[in-house]
């Protein structure tokens, strides 16, 4: 019985085991049978998008793949049997190259060392028919890697002191070659160059600051410079360094020099700038003239305040002096002098005068004192007691009239035969004097070493002010003082128009500047050629440049 109840169970509970295993396994089945799809799945219509724009890029990243090997093989091909080494048209004409230069910056502008600085970006195109290609390609762009295979003129800057190449990141430097075999080739440099500084009319000047550049090897019948419309693209926003100087525009020359290896032609172009006058007036001609002015004050001082009107004297013409050596601190070494030399020169000459005007004075008035109480008569010779008389009355004239004497213009002979100048006293005439009007003192001699002076500038008492008379010039000493109170300021106020009349009208003259004109037959006359009928065809001209200095 239990033998065959055991088989029954066993039966039972396999059947139940598949029935649970049964549902899991279709579902495996069934989740196997979903993730097998045949075909793009089904995406929202955002992915949708996306996926065409991913499609399109690798489309065109396909056709570029497919460009690369076709440039590759144009490069290679037209670089296969080229000899850079070489110029185009060897033997048979001249290459013209196309000149095209775009300023990034300009200055500092160094007055001392009379150079300048500027970034440029210098293109030249020329034709190299040897670089001919046929294709779709209409221009093939090459870095700086790509110069050293192909020709390139041996362009250098004849007035350059440094010449600086940008290689940051890469060196700045681009070739572009056209299926017709144009080649344009664009550097980027920095040079610093030579700048000859005219500076007589400092600090009123203008200058014309040259960029002269031209073949180093190539003579003039094999290599020709041309300026494309002499297009000059100037960098107006970026900011030049400049500093003292205002840019006023730009000329250009095209000449031809000769040298012992041949004639080159040379491309000049003139940067013209023109100086700021705010700068040097207010570090040097406002305070020349202010000190200039401050040393008149010792005119309205009292003459016996001696030491205020010495010190004030002799601190102005110092002044001067260090005004004039500050001035010249930062300035050429230059053998002549300038338009500021001049004005310092005449303000400290107002100054000096200043203050020599106070130690005329000071003789005039304490250092006659002596001559006057024992004055030395020179006078022919005449009897003893004539000659007692004659000198109790000068005595006697000299204690009255203290302050001012006559002194007349007189020539008496010595003893030694020799004309000397003398001059005589006189006392205004008073009512009660029984000699009258004409009563005179006796003569009386100068001193030798003051004769010369006595002879043109004598006082008299109660003059009014200066005038001429007979032989004479009368000015009252203590006046000296009034008379410099109105010479002074006059002489340096028309001083003052003067200059500055002649000075701004150099500045502001006009002066031609670029205007072209034919080449001279003399220059012309030399000529022989074809190459000389592609430089004509070039347009190589006489220009005349603006002048180094106005």
């Amino acid at each position: 019985m239990l033998s065959k109840v055991l088989p029954v169970l066993l039966g039972i509970l396999l059947i139940l085991q598949s029935r649970v295993e049964g549902p899991q396994t279709e579902s495996k089945n069934e989740a196997s049978a979903r993730d097998v799809v045949y075909g793009p799945p089904p995406q929202p219509l955002e992915n949708k998008l996306l996926s065409e724009e991913t499609k399109s890029t690798k489309t065109e990243t396909g056709r570029r793949a497919g460009k690369l090997p076709e440039a590759s093989r144009i490069l290679n091909t037209i670089l296969s049997n080229y000899d850079h080494k070489l110029r185009p048209g060897i033997g048979e004409k001249p290459t013209v190259v196309t000149v095209e230069i775009s300023v990034n910056s300009l200055g500092p502008l160094s007055i001392l060392d009379m150079e300048y600085t500027i970034d440029i970006i210098f293109s030249q195109t020329w034709y190299d028919k040897r670089l001919c290609y046929n294709d779709t390609f209409e221009s093939l762009v090459l870095n700086g890697n790509v110069v050293s295979q192909l020709w390139i003129p041996d362009t250098f800057f004849r007035n350059s002191k440094r010449t600086h190449e940008h290689e940051i990141t890469m060196p700045n430097q681009m070739v572009r070659i056209y299926k017709d075999g144009k080649v344009l080739y664009t550097i980027r440099m920095t040079i610093d160059a030579g700048c000859s500084l005219h500076m007589l009319r400092f600090p009123m000047d203008s200058h014309s600051c040259p960029l002269s550049f031209s073949s180093f090897s190539y003579p003039e019948n094999e290599m020709i410079y041309k300026w494309e419309n002499f297009k000059l693209e100037i960098n107006e926003k970026n900011s030049w360094k400049l500093f003292q100087f205002d840019f006023t525009g730009v000329s250009n020359k095209t000449e031809i020099i000769t040298t012992p290896v041949g004639d080159f032609m040379v491309m000049t172009i003139f940067f013209n700038v023109s100086r700021r006058f705010g700068y040097v007036a207010f570090q040097n001609y406002v305070p020349s003239s202010v000190t200039t002015m401050l040393s008149w004050v010792s005119f309205w001082i009292k003459t016996e305040s001696a030491p205020a009107r010495t010190s004030l004297g002799i601190t102005s013409v110092l002044t001067m002096t260090t005004l004039g050596t500050f001035s010249r601190k930062n300035f050429p070494r230059v053998s002549y002098i300038t338009a500021l030399d001049f004005y310092i020169a005449i303000c400290f000459v107002f100054c000096f005068c200043a203050l020599l005007e106070f130690a005329v004075l000071n003789f005039l008035i304490y250092n006659q004192t002596k001559a006057h109480a024992s004055p030395k008569l020179r006078h022919p010779r005449i009897n003893s007691r004539a000659h007692a008389r004659t000198r109790a009355r000068s005595r006697a004239c000299a204690r009255q009239h203290q302050e001012a004497f006559v002194c007349q213009i007189v020539t008496t002979e010595g003893s030694d035969g020799e004309d000397r100048p003398s001059c005589s006293a006189q006392q205004p005439p008073s009512p009660g004097s029984p000699e009258g009007p004409q009563s005179l003192c006796s003569k009386l001699a100068c001193y030798e070493w003051y004769k010369g002076f006595k002879k043109y500038f004598c006082m008299v008492p109660d003059c009014e002010g200066s005038t001429w008379q007979q032989g004479r010039l009368c000015i009252h000493v203590y006046r000296l003082d009034n008379y410099s109170q109105v010479v002074f300021p006059v002489t340096f106020f028309f001083f003052n128009v003067l200059y500055w009349l002649v000075a701004l009208t150099c500045r502001y003259q006009l002066v031609p500047c670029g205007a072209t004109y034919p080449v001279p037959q003399e220059v012309q006359a030399p000529c022989r050629g074809s190459w000389r009928k592609a430089a004509a065809a070039a347009g190589a001209t006489r220009v005349f440049p603006a002048p180094f200095s106005k």
